[in-house]
């Protein structure tokens, strides 16, 4: 999350809330699968709004839950995991009734039973557990391409601890992939005095997440902190002391690292729960799957529907945060407590903040707020707005006034916003794309950085 203005939180939820009667409709147990912030969150959810049944947790990596963007974002600032105990007040081993973190579900099965249980999981361990609800909470899993197990991943509390006792001034680092963890990892890197080389093979960095227009913006940062960006760069080879291209080249390294992207965590689940070519869970906007009575997705391994953005897939931190509570609403036959909200992104890189809130599309139209170059200093803030490709121009006016004896506005509607060091605009975009979920502007106004942006949304 970004240093700017981080995203507002729930309230604690270590405390029980009062039990309250048993609803016919309630499960009688429900196991959550996934020990993540989304596991952890759906334990909380369920205390929170007391229900009083059995509750058992399953996590995969044998520690308490954890955050998992500080891993490389904060990787040497923060040498100790951000437990979710102490920043969420969410602690697990007081709110469930069952911890196992280090005993993962390998399989699942309907098993209905004349006492409303409707499903079984077995463990690594081979223990079962019958439960009437399940919620699937086991987030993604860093992808490394095959041949490539000389390849370091950051992905767990473990994998940050290797890399940072591997970290030193003159470590010739070579990170494949120029995502969100890629430039994140860059900049740490290079400010600890390693030699970094980030190699993509797309032409720009963050091509996927932000489109081409505005990874090219971000392209020259790299430089700026000391790290060499190598784009249209892929890779053949991962070798013990470097990589090699497939046009030929050889790079040496001390230490590769692969962030070429992650997938759910849902190989497990073949045969027992359909999935989409991500991997992903389908869930409709309660995080119900369809079809299959008592199971349920949050998180990075569903793609959840969205009443104005539609399939949403997973990966936002924000849907991990947020989505269980209504998750859990719709499981006890509660009313959620606020309004669907938009998915949202922070990251902090290469000496930047960046805030991007919605869903964009590579084939966006994209405008720009600001210089994106940087202006003299490199630091001016700027924003990009995504806009459904073809549209060029809000909903024009007639040339009427509006009630107070002003212009009519002129209302386009914006897909997604990406805020690059602006942290005054950040709470205000946030509370209206949630809000709206689909965010109007009035671009006279929001791609004049003289105007305050907050007077341009509608």
């Amino acid at each position: 999350m970004s240093s700017a203005e981080p995203p507002v939180l729930p309230p604690p939820s270590a405390h029980r809330a009062s039990p309250r009667a048993t609803d016919p409709g309630a499960p009688a147990s429900v196991v959550v699968v996934g020990a993540g912030l989304a596991g952890a969150q759906t334990v909380g959810a369920l205390r929170r709004r007391g229900y009083a049944g059995r509750v058992t947790l399953l996590g995969a990596e044998g520690v308490p839950p954890y955050d998992r963007p500080p891993l490389s974002k904060e990787l040497l600032s923060r040498p100790g995991p951000a437990w979710l105990a102490e920043d969420l007040g969410v602690d697990v081993e007081a709110l469930a009734d069952e911890v196992r973190l280090a005993d993962p579900a390998v399989r699942l099965e309907r098993r209905a039973t004349p006492d409303g249980r409707l499903w079984e999981i077995t463990t690594r361990s081979g223990e079962r557990r019958a439960a009437a609800a399940v919620v699937l909470a086991v987030g993604s899993t860093p992808v490394r391409p095959d041949g490539w197990e000389h390849a370091r991943l950051l992905h767990t509390v473990r994998d940050a601890e290797a890399l940072r006792g591997a970290l030193r001034p003159g470590l010739r680092l070579v990170i494949v992939g120029a995502g969100w963890i890629g430039a994140e990892l860059a900049g740490v890197a290079a400010g600890a005095g390693a030699h970094v080389t980030v190699l993509e093979a797309a032409p720009a960095p963050l091509r996927r997440q932000l489109g081409p227009a505005v990874g090219a913006h971000l392209a020259p940062w790299y430089a700026a902190v000391g790290a060499e960006l190598v784009t249209g760069a892929a890779v053949a080879e991962v070798r013990p002391d470097g990589v090699r291209l497939a046009d030929g080249r050889e790079l040496s390294a001390d230490l590769v690292l692969a962030a070429v992207g992650a997938r759910p965590a849902t190989d497990w689940l073949d045969g027992a729960v359909p999935r989409d070519v991500r991997g992903s869970v389908p869930v409709d906007a309660t995080g119900a799957v369809p079809g299959l009575a008592g199971l349920w997705a949050v998180g990075d391994c569903a793609t959840r529907e969205h009443p104005l953005l539609g399939a949403v897939p997973g990966g936002h931190w924000s849907a991990a945060l947020h989505d269980p509570d209504a998750t859990v609403a719709a499981l006890l036959g509660d009313e959620p407590d606020a309004p669907g909200h938009a998915p949202y992104v922070f990251s902090q890189q290469l000496g930047h903040d960046l805030a991007l809130f919605g869903v964009p599309d590579e084939a966006d139209d994209v405008l720009f707020r600001g210089d994106p170059s940087g202006g003299p200093t490199g630091h001016e803030g700027w924003a990009a707005f995504y806009l459904a490709p073809g549209t060029t121009s809000g909903s024009t006016s007639d040339g009427g006034t509006t009630a107070d004896g002003g212009p009519e506005r002129r209302v386009t509607e914006v897909r997604a916003v990406l805020l690059v060091d602006s942290p005054r605009d950040v709470g205000p975009v946030r509370k209206a794309m949630n809000r709206a979920g689909r965010l109007g502007v009035d671009l006279d106004v929001a791609l004049d950085p003289t105007r305050r942006l907050r007077d341009a949304l509608v």
